[in-house]
């Protein structure tokens, strides 16, 4: 069983990126995608004097959530959003989620009969995902749950980043290069709890 939050999150309202091709990504997400534009704020600069006025304006992504962007009146991209063909640049993306297979399927079919390439579609672990790119080069996936969160993943993924950050904080002593190291520590975190655990049951024992 998931944790309670401390924060009364209730999920995600919309992520927001900037864009400097209003008309395709409006065409993209409208009339493509078929997303609804339910809000647009038009105004001048906000905070610093060097910032230009703009606009920002969000489509229904469903269940309460948009995808929004900021249109930045009379500016250039900076080099920081240039589109690359990094891992480390597509690591930022949106997704999405359908609740059977059958809606993934019909989700690849709708978006490549409206001439949008899908680069791939994939399973890892407990999802599957189409993935694609809108006109700004962001990348987009929808996802398809194959089964819910269990207790095994809460503890595996306690174990997993717990190891990591140990590697991380000794970083300066010891490199930090592979994942090998933090399956090597997940393993030898568990070997004690083991050990532990057979200890403990000894006593209760005698």
């Amino acid at each position: 069983m998931i944790p309670s939050k401390t924060i009364p999150i209730t999920g995600v309202h919309h992520t927001a990126r900037p864009t400097w091709k209003l008309a395709e990504t409006v065409h993209f997400y409208r009339d493509l995608l078929g997303l609804p534009l339910v809000h647009a704020i038009s105004a001048r600069g906000w905070g610093p004097e060097d910032h230009a006025d703009f606009l920002h304006f969000f489509f229904d992504s469903g269940n309460g959530s948009t995808i929004a962007f900021f249109y930045y009146i009379g500016t250039s991209p900076p080099d920081f959003v240039e589109v690359r063909d990094d891992y480390r640049y597509r690591a930022s993306h949106t997704a999405w989620r359908v609740t059977s297979r059958e809606a993934l399927l019909d989700a690849r079919q709708k978006v490549e009969a409206a001439g949008i390439a899908i680069t791939y579609q994939i399973r890892h672990e407990v999802i599957e995902s189409i993935y694609f790119d809108d006109p700004n080069g962001y990348s987009l996936e929808i996802t398809w749950q194959v089964r819910p969160f269990e207790q095994i993943d809460l503890d595996d993924a306690a174990r997993t980043v717990a190891a990591a950050v140990e590697l991380e904080n000794a970083r300066e002593k010891v490199p930090f290069t592979a994942i090998d190291q933090v399956w090597a520590g997940k393993a030898a975190k568990l070997a004690k709890d083991f050990e532990q655990a057979d200890d403990e049951s000894m006593k209760e024992v005698v």
